[in-house]
């Protein structure tokens, strides 16, 4: 019987992320092929259940109980759409070295005993708690549920360990606690099992990246008067799902007068002769998410405008820079301008705006680097992680603004960037 066929038998083997940093990082087409070896789906499964274990055994619990659908997915290789995502109808049990037990949406839990080979059948269950409350708890689903989880805890030996619990309706944790199960904070433990990207983790968020270098190209070819941000974002979304895209989060489309201060959505205006304009994609491939700003000016560009994005530009180099193994994350953000600096009150007013992310099956991972948060509370950054990195810059014009963002994947010896829609100056779209 194969490996990828007994998903309690894992090696140590299997915690070795593979990483070929030799030459550039490589995005391959989408599909399988005899001739070259692109995903190894079953390596990568294999390598996120072994962080998971790796990561449970350095904490305190003996039991991770997941309702977060990244999380199901990272330990149990499972999706059964983005229309799960804020449901709370799934949820995922890993106690010590069993297999993952996944309770599923209905008919979900029969499609993985049939076709998801990697899971232990009899672990592939249908159950639903309260979806966001809409099932009162009063119907009793959240106690027997409970009740079957305490069963499972205590029949594996870890029924005197905490539980991880990554987050739960809060009808959720009563019922737990009144199967006398000791509930700890699961999500730092996932988050900390997330950090490290294996080689299929990164080869899959190069390919979500380079899905994103076409549609910028498009956007850069449609951006002229007469157009609207909000058919910018329609034209993405068609693209981005022509292209695989299995997931569009959000895509902000802010231009002219809107651009400061920043409102982080779109709207139906229409872009004018001179408009700054900038667009931020949040979309995922087989989960592995795109975090990925670009400005543009529409026509022509005035000094102010260009000002502003030469500063942004300077300062996400900076950051950049900086991304390496060892050095910690106040020393990045240190290199990004005070809030007071670019117009805002305090760092709580300006975050987000010099900001840097962990990237992977989320949007927002482990480590943070902001001012706000990473001058006091540094994280060491290592080999293997994935950011985003953000900067803003307002014109002196008072209205407009440049916002740059760039992905990078943290090597032996530095970062690679795999955001490469030119940015290293100001892109004028239809200029006349």
């Amino acid at each position: 019987m194969s490996r990828a066929l007994m998903p309690n038998l894992l090696t140590p083997q299997d915690l070795e992320p593979d990483w070929r940093w030799e030459g550039r990082l490589p995005a391959w087409g989408h599909t399988s092929v005899d001739f070259e070896r692109r995903i190894d789906h079953d390596r990568l499964r294999r390598y996120r259940l072994a962080r998971t274990r790796q990561a449970l055994q350095a904490s305190n619990a003996g039991t991770l109980l997941l309702f977060d659908v990244n999380n199901i997915r990272y330990v149990s290789a499972t999706k059964i759409g983005e229309w799960e995502r804020d449901k709370m109808c799934r949820f995922c049990l890993l106690t010590g070295d069993d297999a993952p037990y996944v309770w599923d949406f209905g008919s979900a839990a029969m499609h993985h005993k049939k076709f998801s080979d990697w899971l232990v059948p009899d672990h592939c269950r249908a159950g639903v708690v309260g979806m966001r409350g809409t099932i009162p708890p009063e119907f009793g689903l959240m106690q027997k549920y409970a009740k079957e989880i305490a069963g499972l805890i205590r029949d594996a030996g870890m029924g005197d360990m905490p539980v991880g619990l990554d987050y739960a309706e809060t009808s959720m944790f009563h019922a737990l606690k009144a199967e006398g199960l000791n509930v700890v904070d699961g999500q730092q433990i996932m988050l900390a099992a997330r950090e490290i990207k294996n080689w299929d983790e990164i080869q899959l968020l190069t390919q979500a990246a380079s899905m994103v270098d076409g549609v910028y190209h498009m956007i850069y070819e449609e951006l002229k008067p007469g157009v609207r941000e909000n058919d910018i974002v329609a034209l993405s979304n068609k693209m981005l799902y022509e292209m695989g895209s299995d997931d569009v989060e959000a895509i902000n489309a802010i231009s002219g007068e809107r651009c400061n201060p920043h409102p982080h959505n779109f709207t139906d205006r229409y872009f004018r002769p001179g408009d700054q304009a900038f667009f931020d994609i949040l979309q995922s491939y087989q989960g592995y998410r795109t975090c990925y700003y670009r400005t543009f000016n529409i026509g022509r560009a005035t000094p102010a405008q260009n000002d502003a994005y030469v500063k942004a530009r300077e300062w996400i180099d900076a950051s950049i820079s900086m991304i390496k193994p060892g050095v910690s994350t106040d020393k990045v953000a240190a290199v990004w301008p005070k809030a007071e600096e670019f117009g805002f009150p305090d760092e709580d007013s300006a975050f987000g705006l010099q900001f840097g992310h962990g990237l992977g099956l989320a949007l927002h991972e482990r480590p943070i680097i902001s001012r706000a948060v990473s001058l006091d509370h540094p994280m060491e950054i290592q080999t293997g992680m994935v950011f985003a990195l953000e900067t803003y810059c307002p014109a002196a014009d008072g209205y407009s603004a440049a916002r740059i963002e760039e992905e990078v994947v943290v090597t032996d010896t530095g970062c690679e960037v795999i955001s490469l829609f030119p940015a290293e100056d100001l892109p004028i779209a239809n200029r006349y």
